[in-house]
């Protein structure tokens, strides 16, 4: 699954938080929508970008809400 389906996945269901499985249904690991929010923000992220792969990686710092 790409980083942009599962944004358009989490927002159509209204949940903050992802599991990711790998083939045998094993979880893997998970993401929040605020850590694949800011993984689209970043200058490396594509429209093929995968979960698998950005799981791997760090999520960059994000930046504090404006009051």
């Amino acid at each position: 699954m790409t980083v942009e389906v599962a944004l358009s996945v989490m927002v159509g269901a209204r949940v903050e938080r992802l599991l990711v499985c790998d083939g045998d249904d094993e979880c893997t690991g998970s993401v929040t929508l605020a850590e694949l929010a800011a993984l689209r923000a970043g200058a490396d992220c594509t429209d093929r970008t995968r979960l698998r792969d950005v799981l791997a990686r760090p999520v960059p710092a994000l930046s504090p809400l404006p009051l």
